[in-house]
C-alpha cells in the first residue's frame, strides 16, 4: 500500500514542529517573538528545508526576523539535529512568507469596491 505522504512531506512536518517549538521555547531573541512558521519545503535530496515564515503583524518589517533567524540557525539546527532521527540534518534557509499581508491587502481593496 502506498504511503499518502512522500518522506520528504512527512520530514518537512516534523521539522516544522520541532522548529516552531524551538522558536517559541528555546531563544531569547525578541526579534523571534512575534513570527510563526508557516511551511517548509525540502529539496530533492533533503540536504535544504526552506522554511517560511510569517509575521503577527503583516505591517511589521520582516528584516529584523530574518536577521534573527539567520544568527539562531545552527542552534536551531542543532535542536533538530537532537529531534530528529535522521542521517543528515537539512542547512535551513529562512524566506518571509507574506501571504498574510496580502491577503490583507485584497479584503480592503474588495471591502472599498463593494463600499463605492
Amino acid at each position: 500500500m502506498p504511503r499518502e505522504f512522500s518522506r520528504s512531506k512527512r520530514l518537512g512536518a516534523q521539522i516544522l514542529r520541532s522548529l516552531s517549538d524551538s522558536i517559541r521555547l528555546d531563544t531569547k531573541d525578541p526579534a523571534l517573538a512575534s513570527l510563526s512558521l508557516t511551511a517548509v519545503d525540502l529539496t530533492r535530496d533533503l540536504s535544504v528545508a526552506k522554511v517560511y515564515f510569517s509575521l503577527l503583524d503583516p505591517s511589521a518589517e520582516p528584516d529584523p526576523a530574518l536577521a534573527g533567524l539567520r544568527r539562531a540557525s545552527g542552534f536551531l539546527r542543532g535542536r533538530l539535529g537532537a529531534a530528529l532521527k535522521v542521517r543528515h540534518i537539512p542547512e535551513l534557509r529562512f524566506i518571509h512568507d507574506d501571504s498574510a499581508a496580502r491577503s490583507d491587502e485584497i479584503s480592503r481593496l474588495i471591502d472599498s469596491a463593494t463600499n463605492t
